[in-house]
């Protein structure tokens, strides 16, 4: 069937169309892995954007069970150059093609992506609409127009109950602002006795699930529509360790006083280079974001710039100078990808111990109850409890 991308300064593109045969309107962006298209579109941080992949052939591995880093896809819509209708791998258990069907999602082949990746790096990412209905252009175009972008994207990706992942060590509160499986994976793998609240979780709630830590997981959009978040973050700073990763990194900074600000094309890919300056040390790290923390306003904080981005030099990490807290722009939970930054999770572990060291009259953890997490998420339906 034909398809049509029309993006918002009118460039239009004719190609094979593939998955649901509809309309839909997203911010259009480039991935430049070249292997994990799956994850990325399991990826609730491309909630709301039409994802396009530089690496030309997609589908050649199908889809497998294992691989979802969410239990759905969020995106609005994908762009390849080459998809490939059969895939090869036993692992697979059907295909891209069914995949998008499945979830209302339409997709785009046999289109120029170098082009379209020329064309959002020389004038930023824009609002772009997929079309495998038979739609006129200027039916394309009058539906662009009257069409906005999400800035919701948070509420629509975060869990809506409380749910807990058993394990013997330390309690690790994991606010879900979007958060990827590789997150849970990691903290289970470690032992953590991980709880999963939703992404309005207040300071007072997280407060009684008595907690060692908090990890502010990645999600989708702009990190100043989470405004309840910077609140909560800040009633919980110093009183309990943090550990922030994409999002959660710019909420941490934003509720330290620092800004953010929209980056011209965003990061996203599997190997951006990060340099940890406290080492000198180069990290090939995972990234998928649009937004970052201004250099400019972190004078006048207590935070400190502990990583930067080798490509553009943009913020990658911070630091707390007096309280237990850092966080990351990059995800080193990342798969597939580079396994190099996976230590940021004993690091958070480990300052975890420490902190609990220097403060030997912190509560206890409570005992799990359904009724003490209910107690948190009483507004919310019932309780799930997760088996590892």
């Amino acid at each position: 069937m034909k398809a049509i991308l029309l993006l918002e300064d009118g460039t239009i593109f004719t190609g094979k169309g593939f998955g649901a045969v509809t309309d839909s309107v997203g911010e259009i962006v480039f991935n430049t892995s070249m292997t994990g298209y799956q994850e990325v579109l399991s990826d609730p941080s491309y909630c709301g954007q039409i994802v396009s992949m530089t690496y030309p052939l997609i589908g050649n591995y199908g889809i497998a069970r294992d691989d979802f880093e969410s239990i759905r896809p969020f995106i609005h819509g994908f762009i390849v150059r080459e998809h490939e209708e059969v895939p090869s791998n036993w692992r697979a258990e059907y295909s891209l093609d069914e995949l998008l069907q499945e979830y209302g999602i339409p997709g785009i082949s046999e289109i120029d992506t170098r082009m379209l990746t020329r064309i959002l790096r020389h004038h930023g990412t824009m609002k772009g609409v997929i079309s495998t209905s038979g739609k006129s252009i200027e039916e394309l175009q009058l539906l662009l127009e009257q069409a906005t972008l999400l800035t919701d994207q948070v509420e629509r990706v975060s869990t809506k109950s409380v749910f807990s992942c058993p394990g013997k060590n330390e309690r690790v509160v994991l606010v879900d602002f979007g958060s990827k499986s590789g997150i849970l994976r990691d903290l289970t793998s470690r032992g953590c006795d991980v709880v999963v609240v939703p992404q309005d979780t207040t300071a007072e709630q997280i407060r009684k699930l008595c907690p060692d830590g908090i990890l502010l997981s990645n999600g989708p959009g702009d990190p100043k529509n989470v405004p309840h978040a910077v609140t909560m973050i800040r009633e919980l700073l110093g009183e309990i360790p943090i550990f922030g990763i994409c999002l959660g990194h710019q909420l941490f900074a934003l509720a330290c006083g620092a800004d953010s600000s929209k980056l011209k094309f965003g990061h996203r890919g599997g190997n951006h280079p990060v340099k940890e300056l406290a080492t000198n040390r180069c990290y090939i790290t995972s990234q998928n974001h649009g937004y970052t923390v201004e250099e400019d306003s972190i004078e006048g904080t207590e935070l400190v710039v502990t990583h930067i981005n080798n490509n553009d030099r943009t913020i990658e990490g911070l630091k707390h100078e007096r309280y237990p807290a850092f966080s990351v722009q990059y995800h080193p939970e990342a798969s597939p990808g580079p396994y190099d930054s996976s230590y940021l999770f004993d690091d958070f572990l480990e300052m975890i111990s420490e902190w609990k060291i220097a403060n030997p009259m912190l509560p206890k953890q409570a005992q799990f109850t359904e009724r003490a997490l209910k107690a948190v998420d009483n507004t919310r339906g019932e309780v799930t409890y997760a088996q590892k």
